[in-house]
């Protein structure tokens, strides 16, 4: 069978060159025009349903927008991301200036299932949980930059006001993140009182993996986050799910559904090993209790 492509790079393509279109106040009708292009071809374009883009067609509308060099540049990379077969974005790749990819998809799922075993994930951590992780980032940042990151957390958990219709959160965390002491004991007790604030937020679930939980396909998968779309109105263009795997250096980003499949398989493992809601807010409420003893 021929390997597949990854379909990631060109449907951040498609999502740019939309929010440049619209930014820059043009119809559809109207870009097609001033880019020598059919309307039909941006459609397609728009609705990452080209798969090799040429770069000459990015240049002409990176013209017809008057986009930034920045814009330009992240948008060329991408259109030579989407050839190939799997796909690894360095932290050292500049993609929308200081837009994080990740955020990016965070901000357009309709569900969210994130497994941890060491750190919490981003959208659950208080301003204290994060500054503590931030300080020990290399190279340092600064106050100013750590300001900024606490500042973008807080936008991006805007997202748990919204309604379960729209926005569902499930959180799986080994019990070992909740174990270190990220900022000291009155951090990670706060911490722990936040997370059962959140718990009983309609549209999120949060479920504790405890230490005494036999094997389970999380501790070979490891920490992972499984992002799922809106349906679209028509199925060929409803996005399909994406797997985020960070690491070190870098975060994999995985789509292939032979790859998601796996992924599912072993979020059914997980949860079977994890505690259900109401045991995990009484752990919870136990290991704050320990920090604030």
């Amino acid at each position: 069978m021929a390997s597949q492509t990854t379909t990631l790079p060109r449907r951040l393509l498609a999502r740019r060159l939309l929010q440049l279109r619209e930014k820059a106040g043009l119809t559809r009708d109207k870009a097609a025009k001033l880019s020598e292009m059919s309307s039909q071809t941006l459609w397609r374009l728009e609705n990452g349903q080209v798969a090799l883009v040429k770069k000459m067609v990015i240049r002409a509308l990176c013209d017809v927008y008057n986009a930034s060099d920045d814009d330009r540049h992240a948008l060329l990379w991408l259109a030579e991301e989407a050839r190939k077969t799997g796909w690894w974005q360095s932290y050292s790749d500049a993609m929308f200036g200081d837009k994080d990819l990740f955020v990016v998809l965070e901000q357009a799922a309709c569900r969210i299932t994130s497994f941890q075993l060491t750190l919490l994930p981003g959208l659950v951590q208080t301003a204290d949980y994060r500054r503590a992780v931030a300080q020990n980032y290399i190279p340092a940042l600064t106050d100013d930059e750590i300001a900024r990151h606490i500042e973008l957390l807080v936008k991006r958990q805007e997202r748990l006001q919204e309604s379960p219709e729209h926005f569902t959160l499930d959180v799986m965390l080994s019990e070992a993140a909740l174990r270190h002491q990220i900022g000291g004991a009155a951090v990670m007790a706060a911490q722990s009182r936040h997370l059962i604030e959140l718990s009983n937020f309609p549209n999120v679930s949060i479920r504790i993996v405890p230490l005494t939980s036999g094997d389970h396909l999380g501790l070979e998968a490891r920490s992972f986050v499984l992002l799922e779309f809106p349906e679209h109105p028509n199925p060929a263009l409803t996005e399909p799910p994406v797997v985020h795997v960070e690491g070190y250096t870098g975060a994999l980003y995985l789509d292939k559904p032979d790859e998601i499949d796996r992924y599912r398989i072993a979020v059914s493992s997980i949860e079977t090993a994890a505690l259900d809601e109401d045991e995990s807010r009484t752990l919870l409420v136990a290991i704050a209790e320990e920090y604030e003893a």
